[in-house]
């Protein structure tokens, strides 16, 4: 048996190494280093992909996040919520830019935001809402428009870790997650479902404004060259990365239902172990590409340390809630207490996910937590 691996991006590179290396050839031989025909052809593909308007290529996933509220127009004080269950990124842009950010606790299922809570945190202030469609399915993005209309608040969706999963309304129109709010942002990191060779992100959004809004911040807020109209950053996508993209865009429905398939062969072999709690579906509104594979475990410490003893990575996405850490202690919380967030904190473990995955690790893996329990 191969050694398994959380991904596995070698492996995933082998398959398809004639079109990646004749990409990367391309690019080296044109010199077009930035903003080479390659970043436009990958910017109108993903659009295509997505059947949103404006694709905008950013550096990386963070400077989406910035960039997108900052053509908001969003001003110091002003409060954007977002889940305390989530990777850095999505809150550090708001600390950043002088913004409050309010967190919310989340479904303890689905791990995504809880409309509920964003109810009940909104306040005159609020300005924005980030929700994250975390480990691979979309949050309630109907609910969270029709709460953030009503207010008059922006919806700007962290859609990193859910590129191509398909939301479904109550009236059966489908949309891309990352395409229903105001602004939509994704990271192309290499672990990625899909992943460059290095950072990478994008912006998407429907309206024109915002989209030369956000054009400009990522120029050094430039429309034409050495005139400036606004304040700005430099977060462009390599040109190298985006030929990179370009290929493997082509195969991001192929990897995600690679994902899905063995998503369901740890459902088969798991769902029926006392202690373990596997991924919940949002079918009736989300599809579900499994960024991650994410179990609840009671004594998860215990059987991460057992699975690493046999062989077997296992990560823990996330340990430690945001108001517990140290760079966020100066923001004051108007919740006492977060349960849900802290309780998966203690027991959330994801196991290997990847679109290499053979039926001889997947039996390995599954087996070993059979034998743990």
């Amino acid at each position: 048996m191969k050694e398994i691996q959380m991904v596995d991006l070698k492996g995933q590179y082998e398959n398809i190494k004639p079109e990646i290396n004749q990409a990367i050839l391309d690019v080296i031989e044109s010199t077009a280093f930035i903003n080479g025909p390659q970043v436009k052809s990958f910017a109108q593909e993903l659009a295509a992909f997505l059947n949103v308007k404006h694709v905008i290529p950013c550096a990386n996933g963070t400077d989406a996040l910035q960039i997108a509220l900052m053509a908001l127009g969003l001003k110091p004080g002003d409060e954007v919520i977002t889940p305390n269950f989530t990777f850095i990124a999505t809150i550090e842009v708001i600390a950043l830019l002088g913004l409050v950010p309010v967190l919310v606790d989340v479904n303890p299922n689905t791990f995504n935001i809880d409309p509920s809570e964003i109810e009940k945190a909104i306040t005159p202030r609020t300005k924005a809402i980030i929700p994250v469609h975390l480990f691979g399915q979309s949050s309630e993005m109907e609910r969270i428009i029709s709460i953030a209309a009503e207010k008059d608040i922006f919806v700007v969706e962290d859609n990193a870790q859910a590129l191509g999963a398909e939301y479904t309304f109550k009236n059966g129109r489908k949309s891309m997650a990352g395409t229903m709010g105001h602004i939509g942002c994704t990271s192309f990191f290499p672990s990625k479902n899909l992943g460059t060779y290095g950072d990478g992100g994008a912006i998407f959004t429907n309206n024109d404004q915002l989209a030369e809004s956000m054009r400009m911040i990522t120029n050094h807020g430039s429309k034409v060259k050495y005139y400036h109209e606004t304040i700005g950053v430099n977060s462009r996508l390599d040109t190298l990365h985006a030929a990179i993209l370009n290929i493997k865009l082509k195969h991001l429905n192929d990897y995600n239902a690679s994902r899905q398939k063995v998503a369901m062969y740890y459902d088969k072999e798991l769902g029926a172990i006392s202690g373990l709690q596997i991924p919940t579906r949002s079918a009736d509104f989300s599809t579900h590409i499994f960024h991650q594979y994410t179990l609840i475990v009671k004594d998860r410490n215990e059987l991460k340390e057992y699975l690493h003893s046999k062989g077997i990575p296992a990560m823990v996405y996330y340990p430690v809630a945001f108001h517990h850490q140290k760079a966020f202690s100066h923001f004051s919380q108007r919740q006492n207490s977060f349960p849900v967030t802290e309780y998966l904190c203690k027991h959330v473990i994801s196991l290997p996910m990847h679109t290499e995955m053979d039926a001889e690790q997947l039996q390995y893996i599954t087996s070993t937590i059979k034998t743990f329990f």
